[in-house]
C-alpha cells in the first residue's frame, strides 16, 4: 500500500515531552513530504498554537494541512485558506459556562489570540503553556464572549471531569460533541465535529482514499481519526484502550515513534533499500 497522507496528533505523539519535534521525526516527515505525501497536523490546540510547528515542518512548501481545534478548522498551510470551519454560537458558549458553574468546574474559550475565563486555575495555565496564548480573566464570561467561538473547554481534576463528562455527554447528545483531550480537559465542539469527520472532509477535497491515510495518536480525542484512517498507529505511550483499537503500535513520543512508523510504512516504499 502506498500511503498518500500522514495525520499526526501533536502532544505526546509528534512532540516530545518538552514540546519539541525530534530531529528524527522531522527528517522522516520532510522526506515523506518531498516524495509527495501530505502531512496533516491534527490537534485540539487552537490554530495559533500550531503555527510554529507547521512552519518548522515547512507545510507551506508542500501544501500540507493543519486540523486545529480537534478538527473544527482545516487550513491549507500554503494558501492559508480555511477549507472547513465549525463554530458554536455565543449563546451556546454562555450555556456551557453556566453548566460549568453548576458542576463546580472552570470553563474557558478563545477570543482572538486570548484565552477567556472567569476563573483561572492551574489547568487554565497549562492550556496557556501549551498554546502560548495569554489568559485573560474576565468579570463576565457572557459579556466577554459576544462572537462565535470554535470550542469551549471545561477544566478540572481528572476524577472530577470523569463524572462531568458522563453527565454532559448524555445531556448534550445530538447537540454537541463532547470529548476529553487530556485527563483534565473536557472539550465541547459542534455536534459531529471531530478529527475523524474533519479528516473525511479533507480527503474528499483532495481525492485521497481512506485506505491511503495513516493516522497516529495517543489520546481519546484521537479515536475518531484512528478509526477512520486506513492504518491506525498508536504511540507506545498511549493508554491500553487506544492501543487496542490501533492496527500497529509504534515506539513512544520520546523515542522517535512517529519516525519509526513513517519509515516502516511510507519511506521503505519510496527509498530503494541499500
Amino acid at each position: 500500500m502506498k500511503y498518500k497522507m500522514i495525520v499526526l496528533d501533536l502532544d505526546d505523539t509528534l512532540l516530545r515531552d518538552d514540546g519539541t519535534i525530534s530531529p528524527g521525526n522531522k527528517q522522516a516527515l520532510m522526506t515523506a513530504q518531498e516524495a509527495g505525501v501530505k502531512v496533516v497536523l491534527a490537534s485540539g490546540r487552537p490554530t495559533y498554537a500550531m503555527r510554529a510547528l507547521a512552519d518548522e515542518l515547512h507545510l507551506e512548501r508542500y501544501g500540507s494541512f493543519i486540523l486545529s481545534f480537534n478538527g473544527a478548522k482545516i487550513i491549507n498551510w500554503k494558501t492559508q485558506e480555511e477549507s472547513f470551519s465549525s463554530t458554536l454560537t455565543p449563546e451556546m458558549a454562555h450555556a456551557l459556562h453556566g453548566m460549568s458553574l453548576e458542576e463546580g468546574v472552570s470553563a474557558l474559550t478563545y477570543v482572538g489570540d486570548d484565552i477567556i475565563t472567569e476563573e483561572a486555575t492551574k489547568y487554565t495555565h497549562v492550556e496557556s503553556e501549551i498554546t502560548g496564548m495569554k489568559v485573560v480573566e474576565v468579570p463576565s464570561f457572557a459579556e466577554a464572549v459576544q462572537v462565535p467561538v470554535v470550542k469551549v473547554l471545561m477544566v478540572a481534576e481528572p476524577e472530577k471531569l470523569v463524572v462531568v463528562e458522563e453527565k454532559l455527554k448524555a445531556k448534550m447528545a445530538g447537540q454537541l460533541n463532547v470529548m476529553r483531550s487530556k485527563p483534565f480537559f473536557l472539550e465541547f465542539t459542534e455536534d459531529g465535529v471531530n478529527k475523524g469527520t474533519s479528516l473525511n472532509h479533507l480527503i474528499q477535497q483532495l481525492g485521497i482514499e481512506r485506505s491511503e491515510v495513516i493516522a497516529m495518536g495517543d489520546g481519546y480525542n484521537d479515536v475518531a481519526m484512528l478509526e477512520f484512517a486506513g492504518l491506525a498507529v498508536a504511540m507506545g505511550n498511549a493508554p491500553d484502550e487506544i492501543k487496542q483499537i490501533a492496527d500497529y503500535v509504534t515506539d513512544t513520543n520520546m523515542n522517535d515513534g512517529v519516525a519509526k512508523a513513517v519509515e516502516h510504512f511510507v519511506l521503505k516504499d519510496l527509498v530503494p533499500a541499500t
